[in-house]
């Protein structure tokens, strides 16, 4: 922490240690807030002022264990921010908050360092692009398309697959696009971390990649910063090396449950559902400054965990707020074997206009949509009476449906050593042909289960037919039925 030490002397004194929490006295000027203080042996314990209590004092949340320390010690002002290094240097490997190396390499050769806390670009600097980013990933690209230089959220509970979809889109997107890969853990696990380091490495896109973590072992006060210190990598890319990032958030929730944690420490009395006062203003710090400028773009992917799978919880409605694309998970499809469980009623985005996406993909969008929302509506009355007392017309929607459904499902490169299918990427036209294909009813006579697990509609040429469509479907509801 050489770059950090001490440059004007000005030094004052612990008064209280209660966990995280560290009140200094300091003769004035008092530190500014977000101001970086040292303390401990060999300045190990790293501090940040998060507000002024008197003329003299100052309160500090620890970004490090505080051990060790007691009333007396002495704490050092840095003059500054805590700060990131920046540069081609960074590529390849795999830092903490500070800026250190975590991954055994040796050290970072640095172009730069620069405060983590920096003002998101001005209004008249910022460049709105209409523009897809294409993921490979066919229930993504036709009905939540991405944009380019816009930020994206991936919504769901614990174990629907949140993880495995961005290890995915960081996959697809590396032979694609010829930006840097920019991945923040948020509260990540050490053994997720771990396993995501070493799939980049095999797969052979680490070299394009830098990675940020900030673990659930470490205190709040870490995992709270670890965003804007990613962020600000981002921005040297987009502003001083002119090449566009993809940023890649594991997970916004945890951003914000730090943030709870840090509240709660400070004494801040709590709002709806115990988050913090401050929620809507912390997030919008972290959000306002992923954006678009003329010389790069920032694209953002982020998961948000949704407590108890409840959309209206406060951490998720303040994120929707700040996002162009919203991808939901289902629950309910993720048991039925459909991954990626993408909910395709709930998930949307801004860019499925005609004037973005084209005529075509909007209304064979629309009508993929309008043909699942169908036969949600008709699932009551499949489970009480049958098929049988459904029209001929809704028989054709119902069969249409779970053709749609198993087609948008889809084999992914992370997880073939688990299920033994090939990944695949599908282009979006291929994608849009397919589901053309699937509403002219082109496949009603086919098995629906030719359609499961595939890349392009092409596949299900060869694949053995069932005797009688109306038989496929009857049998398919009844499986349906019993789960």
């Amino acid at each position: 922490m050489d770059r950090h030490r001490n440059q004007h002397g000005h030094s004052g004194n612990i008064v209280a240690v209660r966990g995280n929490v560290v009140d200094v006295r300091f003769a004035p000027p008092l530190p500014h807030r977000n101001q970086a203080l040292y303390s401990g042996d060999d300045d190990t314990v790293v501090l940040e002022v998060q507000s002024h209590l008197d003329p003299h004092t100052v309160r500090c949340i620890a970004l490090t264990v505080t051990r060790g320390l007691q009333r007396g010690d002495s704490v050092k002002d840095s003059g500054g921010m805590l700060t990131m290094p920046v540069g081609e240097g960074l590529l390849g490997r795999v830092l903490n908050v500070f800026g250190q190396p975590i991954d055994r390499q040796g050290e970072i050769e640095a172009d730069a360092y620069q405060p983590i806390h920096r003002p998101p670009l001005p209004m008249d600097q910022r460049v709105t692009r209409r523009e897809i980013f294409a993921t490979g990933i066919k229930a993504i690209d036709l009905l939540a398309p991405l944009e380019r230089g816009g930020k994206a959220g991936l919504f769901g509970g614990a174990g629907v697959g949140k993880t495995v979809l961005i290890t995915e889109m960081i996959n697809n997107m590396a032979g694609r696009y010829k930006g840097i890969s920019l991945f923040c853990g948020i509260g990540e696990r050490i053994r997720e971390a771990e396993e995501l380091y070493r799939e980049m490495r095999d797969v052979g896109v680490l070299d394009n990649t830098i990675m940020v973590f900030g673990q659930m072992n470490e205190p709040p006060g870490a995992r709270f910063r670890v965003g804007h210190a990613a962020l600000t990598i981002a921005e040297y890319f987009r502003d001083t090396a002119r090449r566009d990032v993809l940023l890649l958030i594991d997970n916004i929730f945890r951003f914000v449950q730090s943030g709870m944690e840090v509240s709660g420490l400070m004494g801040r009395l709590p709002s709806r559902v115990g988050y913090q006062p401050t929620l809507g203003t912390e997030l919008a710090e972290l959000e306002e400054r992923i954006c678009s400028s003329a010389s790069g773009a920032i694209t953002s992917v982020q998961a948000v965990y949704v407590p108890a799978d409840d959309l209206t919880d406060p951490s998720a409605t303040h994120t929707f707020a700040h996002l162009s694309a919203f991808i939901v998970l289902s629950r309910k499809r993720a048991s039925q074997g459909l991954y990626p469980a993408i909910d395709p009623l709930n998930s949307d985005s801004k860019m499925l206009t005609p004037t973005v996406v084209g005529e075509r993909h909007y209304q064979v969008a629309q009508a993929v949509r309008s043909t699942l929302a169908e036969y949600e509506e008709l699932k009551d009355i499949i489970s009480m009476l049958g098929m049988e007392e459904l029209s001929r017309k809704d028989r054709a929607t119902v069969s249409q449906a779970r053709r749609l459904e198993r087609f948008l499902t889809q084999p992914f490169f992370t997880t073939e050593q688990f299920t033994g299918h090939a990944g695949k990427a599908v282009e979006l036209e291929q994608t849009i042909e397919g589901c053309e294909r699937i509403l002219a009813g082109e496949f009603e006579k086919s098995n629906e289960k030719a359609l499961y697990m595939i890349g392009t509609v092409d596949e299900v040429k060869g694949k053995q037919p069932r005797q009688s469509a109306e038989q496929d479907e009857g049998h398919g509801e009844d499986e349906e039925t019993r789960a």
